[in-house]
């Protein structure tokens, strides 16, 4: 069986993740602490999976030719600090000490605006299609250490769907919180 890979927070980076800078991405605001993970899903063409669309997508070179589904998000620019492939592998697009544009207009506990105070993880998936075991299992990982470096976070993780009620679905019915928080609380037991 092949190891887990080891995750750590330093400077705002994930170690053990691959580094894709996107351009879309600002400063937070001003003395902001991080106190929210927020769980997305993505899939460029919808449902379909590799092609490193994705990727393309977040540093804004997709080709929009490509697909005629690319023409209806033409121009978008929108990033997510972290996006969890079918495979397990994480790619980090924005430094956690930076704003990613993955929210949009949300709401979380009455505070607005959840990309000032957030993180974003993409999972690469659908609402209509199963999330990949591997990807529960690195996210769990993921998200405990990033509990160790922002410890605000500790009982404040949403969906997309949760923080943008009526505009955003994912990450969906397939994805299962259970078996996440589950895992993770597991993977902090085996950390102590």
């Amino acid at each position: 069986m092949q190891q887990a890979p080891f995750f750590q927070v330093i400077d705002g980076q994930l170690i053990g993740a691959r580094q894709v800078a996107s351009p879309n991405y600002n400063q937070r605001p001003e003395h902001t602490e991080i106190q929210l993970v927020v769980v997305h899903n993505i899939s460029l063409p919808p449902s379909q999976f590799g092609g490193g669309y994705i990727e393309q997508f977040f540093q804004n070179q997709l080709d929009w030719s490509q697909h005629p589904y690319f023409q209806s998000i033409e121009g978008m620019q929108v990033s997510a600090h972290l996006l969890i492939l079918r495979s397990g592998e994480v790619l980090q697009f924005v430094n956690f000490n930076d704003r990613a544009w993955h929210a949009g207009r949300s709401t979380y506990l009455g505070k607005k605006e959840c990309n000032d105070y957030s993180i974003g993880i993409e999972l690469e998936g659908s609402d209509d299609l199963p999330f990949d075991e591997v990807q529960y299992a690195v996210l769990a990982q993921v998200t405990a250490a990033l509990q160790v470096a922002y410890p605000k976070i500790l009982q404040h993780l949403a969906g997309h769907s949760d923080i943008a009620p009526g505009r955003k679905t994912d990450p969906g019915p397939f994805f299962d919180w259970v078996k996440f928080r589950t895992l993770l609380q597991q993977h902090k037991i085996h950390q102590e």
